[in-house]
C-alpha cells in the first residue's frame, strides 16, 4: 500500500544522513498524490505508487533532493491538466527542467511512431546533454516499470522490453550503473524469450549448491592466504552472472554452460591499486590461470568508467572460475556509475571529467544534426553504446575504445578528423587490409594517408562506417568541401525521386513542398539541397511520407473539386421518401452511393452529401470527411439527414477490417478458414510485415451490419496469436 512505502522512503531519507530536505520531498509527494488521485495502475492500484517507488529507488542511487522530487513528480505534466510552469512556480527551476526532460512530447504531430520514439529519446538526450539526473530519472522510472511489466497486455510486455533492450538498458551500460542495465536487460529477458529464460533459471537453480560449496571452499582459501602473505583480509563476495550475460554467450553466442567461465564468480575488494595488483599475483600462484582470459581495466577503464582486474582461473576441483578484483571507489563506481559522481554533489572533485564522460552524448546529438532523421539517434544507440567493446592500439600504442564491428575508418575518425579524411589505406598487425575490415581486440592498427590537399574521404565510407561519429565527421567534410557540388546533386537528386515515385507538382505546388521541408529539417532551401547532395539526408528513407502526404492531398483536392462543381443545393422538405437501402428526408428516387472512406453499415448512424451527377453520397456521422467538411459554411447545407430502410431484406455491404496478430506460418490460412465457416465473402486483402514483427493484414469483406459485424470481428479475435481486430477507417 502507499502509506508503506511512504513509510520505507522517508525512513530511508531520515536514516541515510545526507542532508535531504525532507519538507520539500514530503511536498512533492502530497503534490502528486493529489495531482494523480483519481488514477490507477494497469494492476489497480493507486497510481501514487509508481512516484514513491522511482523516488526510491533514485535514494538508493544516492541522489539529491531535487533528483528525487523530480521523480515524485515525473508524470504529473505528462498525465494530468498541471503545466509545467506551475511545477516552476511550486518547485523551483531546477525540479521543473528535471521533470520537462523525462516528459514525452505529446502535442506535436509526428509521422510514425518510431519517429515519436526517436524524438522523446532526442528530448530526453538534450536535457541530459545539460543535467544527468533527467536520464537517471528516467532509468530509475523505466526500471520500476519494468519491474510490474506483468500487468500489461502481451503485445505491450514485448514492445516495451524491446524498447528497454535498445535504448534504456545501453544508456544505463554507457553511465556505468550496472545494478539498473544488468536488471533491465534480465527483465527485458523474461518477456522477450521466456523459454530460454527458463531453462537458464533451471540449469543455475541445479547447480547452485555444488557450485556455492566449491566458491566458499575457494573464498575461505584466498582470505587465509592473503592474511598469512600480506597481512591483509580484503572483503570477498560470490556473484552470480545475470541472465542476461549468460543468455549472449550460450544462446546468441552458441557456447555451452560448461564454456561460460565467468557464470560464478568472486569478487575481491581492496583499498588501493597497489594492492589489486599484489592480490592478482598471488592469486595466479594459487591457481592456474587460463590463457587470454585477463583483462586489467584498471589501467585501461571502459568508456562507462568501469574499472577492475579480471583473471579467469582454475583451481584444483578442476572448475574455472573469474576473479574480479577491485578499490572501494571503483566497486562504488561499477555499481552506480555516474551517479556515483555527478556533478551537484557536494564535494566533488573533477568536475571537467565528468563533462568529457558524457561527451558521447553532445556527439550523439551533433551526428543526428547531420543525419536523414531523428530516428538514426536510435540506430546510434544501438551501435555507439553496445555493451560489447574492443581495444585497439596506435602504432605508437595508443588505445582507442570502440564497439565491436567498427572498421578501420571508424579508428581512423576516433583518432583524428584531419587522419580520417587523408586515408589512402590501413594495416593491421601489419598486414594490408581493407578499408571495410572489421578490427579485433587487441589489434595494432595503422592507418595510411596522403599529403595531397585534395584528397577527402567517398561516400560510400558512410556505409562502412559503424560509429555515428565517423559518420558525422565524413558528412561534416563533404558539407563543407563540396557545397556547390552538392547543392546542384541534391536538387537534381530530388526531382529524379519525384518523378521516379509519380509525384508531380505545379510552380507553385512545388514552393510550398520545399518550404514544408525546409521547416522540418530546420534548413534553408540551399542548405537542403546540399544535405540531399551529401548524404545527410536520405531520400530513399523520407520518401514513403512524402508519397502518403501528396496522395492524401491529392485525393482531397479531387473531393474538394467535386463538392465545388456542385451548384445545385436541395431545399429538404418533411416529406420522407424511400430510396433502396435508405431513406432520405426530401428527396425521391435518387441514386444512393455508400462511401468507401468509411464504409457504412446498417445499425451506424448516418448523414447523406447531396453531389452532382452522384446522387446522395452515405457516410457514417462520425467519418472524418463529414467532420473536415461540415465546418466548411459553403458545403454545410449541402448534408441531409438520412436513415436505413430496415423494411429492406437483408442485403450485403462491403467494410474493411484491420488485423495486427504475431506472425507464423498459416495464419491467413485460418483467417480465411474462420471468414468461410461464417460464409462471409472476401473481397481485397492486403498484409504486411509491421517494424516489430507482428503481421498487419487489411481485409475487406461483406457484413450485413453492425452486429453482423460485431461477430465476425469477436471470432477472428479468438484466432491463435490474433492480438487485435478493428474496423478499419481512413485518416
Amino acid at each position: 500500500m502507499p502509506n508503506e512505502i511512504y513509510n520505507d522512503l522517508f525512513t530511508a531519507l531520515e536514516e541515510s544522513g545526507k542532508g535531504y530536505d525532507i519538507e520539500k520531498i514530503k511536498k512533492a509527494y502530497e503534490y502528486a498524490k493529489e495531482a494523480h488521485k483519481t488514477q490507477k495502475r494497469s494492476s489497480g492500484e493507486p497510481y501514487i505508487i509508481h512516484p514513491l517507488h522511482v523516488a526510491k529507488i533514485l535514494l538508493e542511487l544516492g541522489m539529491d533532493t531535487a533528483s528525487i522530487c523530480g521523480g515524485m513528480l515525473h508524470d504529473v505534466v505528462e498525465d494530468t491538466d498541471i503545466p509545467l510552469e506551475q511545477i516552476e512556480k511550486d518547485f523551483g527551476k531546477e525540479v521543473a527542467f528535471l521533470v520537462d526532460g523525462v516528459t514525452k512530447l505529446g502535442k506535436i504531430p509526428l509521422a510514425s511512431k518510431e519517429e515519436a520514439q526517436a524524438e522523446n529519446v532526442r528530448k530526453m538526450l538534450l536535457a541530459m546533454s545539460q543535467d544527468v539526473r533527467v536520464v537517471i530519472i528516467k532509468l530509475a522510472d523505466r526500471l520500476h516499470n519494468m519491474r510490474t511489466l506483468q500487468y500489461r497486455p502481451d503485445y505491450k510486455q514485448r514492445e516495451k522490453s524491446l524498447e528497454t533492450m535498445e535504448i534504456y538498458a545501453p544508456i544505463a551500460n554507457r553511465l556505468g550503473i550496472m545494478a539498473v542495465k544488468e536488471e533491465l536487460e534480465d527483465l527485458s529477458l523474461h518477456y522477450l524469450d521466456p523459454v530460454a529464460c527458463k531453462e537458464i533459471e533451471d540449469t543455475l537453480a541445479l547447480s547452485k549448491d555444488g557450485k556455492s560449496m566449491i566458491i566458499e571452499n575457494i573464498k575461505q582459501r584466498i582470505k587465509t592466504r592473503l592474511k598469512e602473505q600480506c597481512g591483509i583480509e580484503p572483503y570477498i563476495e560470490g556473484r552470480v552472472k545475470s541472465l542476461y550475460g549468460i543468455y549472449r554467450k550460450v544462446y546468441m553466442a552458441g557456447r555451452s554452460f560448461d564454456e561460460v567461465y565467468d557464470i560464478y564468480a568472486l569478487r575481491i575488494i581492496v583499498d588501493t591499486d597497489i594492492e589489486c595488483y599484489n592480490i592478482l599475483g598471488i592469486i595466479h600462484d594459487m591457481f592456474t590461470p587460463i590463457p587470454n582470459r585477463f583483462k586489467d581495466y584498471i589501467s585501461t577503464p571502459k568508456p562507462n568508467m568501469y574499472q577492475s582486474l579480471h583473471t579467469t582461473v582454475i583451481g584444483k576441483e578442476r572448475t574455472p572460475f573469474e576473479i574480479q578484483i577491485r578499490t572501494w571507489a571503483m566497486h562504488y563506481t561499477a555499481e552506480y556509475g555516474i551517479a556515483a559522481h555527478w556533478k551537484y554533489k557536494e564535494g566533488i572533485k573533477g568536475k571537467d571529467k565528468l563533462e568529457d564522460r558524457l561527451a558521447w552524448v553532445r556527439q550523439m546529438l551533433e551526428a543526428q544534426k547531420e543525419s536523414e532523421g531523428a530516428e538514426d539517434i536510435i540506430k546510434n544507440i544501438k551501435t555507439d553504446l553496445t555493451p560489447e567493446e574492443i581495444y585497439v592500439f596506435t602504432p605508437k600504442g595508443d588505445v582507442k575504445c570502440l564497439p565491436v564491428g567498427s572498421t578501420v575508418v571508424d579508428f581512423a575518425y576516433a583518432i583524428h578528423s584531419a587522419v580520417g579524411n587523408k586515408m589512402i589505406g590501413a594495416k593491421a598487425d601489419g598486414r594490408i587490409v581493407g578499408l571495410d575490415y572489421q578490427m579485433k581486440n587487441g589489434q595494432i592498427i595503422e592507418i595510411l594517408t596522403t599529403k595531397s590537399i585534395n584528397h577527402g574521404p567517398n561516400k560510400d565510407w558512410l556505409n562502412i562506417a559503424k560509429t555515428s561519429e565517423a559518420r558525422s565527421k565524413i558528412r561534416s567534410w563533404f558539407k563543407k568541401e563540396r557545397r556547390e557540388e552538392n547543392i546542384v546533386e541534391g536538387k537534381i537528386e530530388l526531382e529524379k525521386e519525384l518523378k521516379k515515385n509519380y509525384i508531380y507538382f505545379d510552380e507553385e505546388q512545388y514552393k510550398v513542398f520545399i518550404e514544408k521541408l525546409c521547416k522540418r529539417y530546420s534548413r534553408s532551401e540551399e542548405d537542403l539541397y546540399a544535405s540531399i547532395g551529401y548524404g545527410g539526408i536520405v531520400l530513399s528513407k523520407i520518401m514513403p511520407n512524402i508519397k502518403d502526404e501528396y496522395n492524401k492531398r491529392l485525393k482531397l483536392e479531387n473531393e474538394q473539386k467535386e463538392l465545388r462543381d456542385a451548384n445545385e443545393i436541395v431545399t429538404t422538405t418533411n416529406k420522407t421518401k424511400k430510396s433502396s437501402d435508405v431513406i432520405i428526408e426530401g428527396i425521391d428516387n435518387c441514386l444512393v452511393k455508400f462511401s468507401q472512406c468509411c464504409n457504412p453499415l446498417p445499425g451506424d448512424e448516418i448523414v447523406g452529401f447531396i453531389t452532382r451527377g452522384h446522387g446522395v453520397s452515405i457516410h457514417k456521422k462520425d467519418c472524418i470527411n463529414v467532420i473536415s467538411s461540415m465546418k466548411d459554411t459553403e458545403n454545410k447545407e449541402r448534408w441531409i439527414d438520412v436513415k436505413w430502410n430496415t423494411d429492406e431484406a437483408k442485403k450485403q455491404y462491403n467494410c474493411t477490417l484491420d488485423i495486427v496478430a504475431n506472425d507464423r506460418d498459416a495464419l491467413f490460412a485460418d483467417i480465411s478458414l474462420t471468414l468461410a465457416s461464417m460464409r462471409v465473402p472476401i473481397h481485397s486483402v492486403n498484409a504486411r510485415q509491421l517494424k516489430n514483427g507482428n503481421a498487419n493484414i487489411v481485409v475487406t469483406i461483406s457484413a450485413q451490419g453492425t452486429e453482423h459485424l460485431k461477430n465476425i470481428i469477436y471470432r477472428l479475435g479468438k484466432i491463435n496469436n490474433v492480438i487485435s481486430v478493428e474496423r478499419f477507417h481512413e485518416k
